[in-house]
């Protein structure tokens, strides 16, 4: 049988029907986004990095789907009520007015405290001296991986996923999002190519719209 991509998220693997055994595919559930964090509901596990929070391996396990999962809609958190204080009553500003030991700042036993407020004082002028900056070590250049053009290498581009040879790669080779990945107010999109949509799903689906050499290196992609 034709072989088709498993569309559950965090799995992304080629099955067919007749070869697809409980406990092939290892997926998540729904992601979480919340200023500026990625979290998966189903694992806990959370990221800053929209590339490091997709290489985090599934949780779940069970068969390989070509449906996509029907994403739950997020319940709003019931409101609670907001304590309404009680009005202040307020002052007889007449009756002060009038009192001689009010209007000259002394305690008054019919009126409360009505002290005069104090000049504050000046905020202290004293400064720290400046710390001497120090001029951060020189990175140590790292070397260069030495790869055999024959090896069989998975790209890492973002959106790509391919698996290549050096041998065949060319500036063309490569369709990813040069990114980064946009998230805010529940919209979710790539700033390369400013599409935004609603759904997680929508998202992923959403086609490179870059040309480019593939890149086995992280650092690089």
């Amino acid at each position: 049988m034709e072989k088709v991509r498993c569309q559950r998220i965090g799995c992304d693997s080629m099955f067919s029907e007749d070869d697809n055994p409980d406990g092939s595919c290892t997926y998540h559930e729904a992601p979480r986004f919340h200023d500026g964090m990625k979290e998966w509901s189903c694992c806990k596990k959370r990221s800053h990095d929209f590339s490091l929070f997709m290489d985090i391996p599934g949780c779940k396990t069970g068969k390989h789907t070509s449906e996509k999962p029907v994403a739950a809609k997020a319940t709003a958190a019931p409101k609670r009520p907001v304590p309404v204080s009680a009005p202040t009553p307020v002052a007889n500003l007449s009756s002060k007015d009038s009192c001689s030991r009010c209007r000259q700042g002394f305690f008054c036993s019919d009126h409360g405290s009505h002290t005069r407020q104090l000049n504050p004082k000046p905020a202290s002028s004293e400064t720290k001296p400046e710390m001497q900056e120090s001029q951060p070590p020189q990175p140590k250049p790292q070397p260069k991986n030495v790869v055999d053009i024959n090896q069989t290498q998975i790209c890492k581009n973002i959106g790509c996923g391919q698996s290549f040879k050096e041998k065949n790669n060319h500036d063309t080779a490569c369709n990813y999002h040069p990114g980064p990945p946009v998230f805010h107010d529940r919209m979710r999109g790539w700033k390369c190519c400013d599409i935004h949509v609603k759904e997680f799903d929508e998202f992923m689906s959403i086609a490179p719209c870059t040309k480019g050499w593939h890149s086995a290196d992280p650092a690089q992609s």
